[in-house]
């Protein structure tokens, strides 16, 4: 096993730990660990509401999740030698759930989550459809996670972290805080908010303190969206086996990691969305040094995904278009093409006794594949949606006897919001 650098005790909460990670992006955070080209270590990774969300059939802790609390993050660590404009090489030699137990209370020890927001609390890809809170958890066996809430459904898991990256600089994140707020100034009122800003509440700083703890916590951005440095880009193929190249904005370069998913679909549609975890990731570190100019890379990583992903063969695909449910066309709206696809794979799925959130669940979770099929032919894109088969236990496909009848079991846990 590679030699631990940041590890976690399963039993203590993540700001009790020996090591203290973040939940903020700031340069100023000290780097807890410092490591040299070369080396390859093991990082621990706690789930991303550090164990707030429970193995129960009710959905009210997804409801009242500490959202201001998220993502806790393990890091900074920082890397002998490396420089504002170098290129960080990360290499991801293995990632998978917490190995210390095959039960127990935190995500990834046997088990994982699936949750829905509801709207208030930023939703989903599908809000307007889909407002209220929702939960589905799924266990792990060899690989491959079953649910009780979503029956008949079993896939192999493609594990993957779904936060890593680099920190900013401060002229980074002075860009960074007054585009978000200049968006959130065009509709401050609008629900789900437009972006969120700095937010002091709950703010974990690594070993930050005294008066930079208090500036930077005011300062600091949520970790939510992915930007510049990489962060929360929810990349299902960013697995083991993957070569990332991160720029570079501070000394050391301070690499973070977290938010590890045993699932996912592409796009994460449900946002509390993959199968949530906490685990461990073994990772190899190196550096281009002058990257970021020699090869153009001024802003966001570019990678070489793993060869680990399950094999599928065969799919069933969805289409859809940038007209909206009441008939409104718009213009080459890939997002919105994306939802109708979306739609139409869970209307398609209520058809064998899924539930529609069941069927939203299965979107979140498994390794569908989302593309974009045209973006050229105005005035509407097209999107699309392949689901694999083989996740089902009976025929998925259209035939001349009707869909074939499953039973929904007891559902999924909602909690009206």
């Amino acid at each position: 096993m590679p030699k631990p650098v940041f590890p976690l005790d399963s039993k203590r909460k993540f700001t009790d730990q020996a090591l203290i990670g973040h939940n903020r992006w700031h340069p100023d955070i000290p780097a807890q660990v410092q490591v040299k080209p070369g080396d390859t270590f093991r990082v621990d990774c706690r789930e991303w509401f550090d164990g707030a969300i429970v193995n129960d059939d009710s959905a009210d802790d997804v409801l009242n999740a500490p959202l201001a609390g998220v993502h806790v993050l393990s890091g900074p660590i920082a890397v002998e030698g490396v420089q504002p404009g170098d290129l960080l090489i990360v290499d991801i030699l293995d990632v998978g759930p917490i190995p210390q137990e095959d039960t127990g209370p935190l995500a990834g020890q046997g088990w994982g989550y699936t949750g829905v927001f509801a709207t208030r609390n930023g939703g989903g890809f599908l809000t307007e459809q889909f407002p209220d809170a929702y939960k589905v958890i799924w266990d792990f066996r060899g690989g491959q996670a079953t649910s009780r809430h979503v029956p008949n459904v079993s896939f192999t898991g493609i594990v993957h972290p779904g936060l890593m990256g680099t920190a900013p600089s401060h002229d980074l994140l002075r860009k960074w805080n007054a585009r978000e707020q200049a968006l959130i100034d065009t509709n401050p009122t609008r629900v789900p908010a437009l972006a969120l800003p700095p937010n002091p509440d709950s703010a974990i700083l690594g070993s930050l303190s005294g008066s930079d703890f208090e500036r930077a916590r005011n300062e600091a951005a949520r970790t939510a969206p992915p930007r510049e440095n990489g962060g929360n880009q929810d990349i299902k193929n960013f697995t083991k086996g993957s070569r990332v190249f991160y720029p570079v904005f501070v000394e050391g370069g301070n690499l973070s990691m977290g938010d590890l998913h045993f699932s996912q679909g592409d796009g994460e549609i449900t946002f509390c969305g993959a199968i949530e975890m906490g685990g461990f990731i073994d990772l190899h570190v190196d550096v281009i040094k002058g990257g970021m100019a020699t090869y153009g890379v001024t802003e966001n990583a570019i990678f070489i995904p793993g060869n680990t992903d399950p094999q599928y063969s065969e799919w069933i695909a969805f289409s859809g278009t940038s007209v909206t449910l009441t008939g409104e066309q718009r213009y080459l709206d890939s997002h919105l093409s994306y939802q109708r696809a979306c739609l139409h794979a869970i209307d398609y799925l209520m058809t064998f006794g899924y539930t529609d959130i069941q069927a939203y669940m299965i979107l979140g979770a498994a390794p569908i594949e989302g593309r974009l099929s045209g973006v050229v032919d105005i005035p509407n894109s097209c999107s699309t949606v392949y689901i694999p088969t083989g996740i089902f236990d009976f025929d998925v496909k259209p035939g001349k006897n009707g869909p074939a009848k499953i039973n929904p079991g007891m559902g999924v846990p909602k909690a009206a919001a």
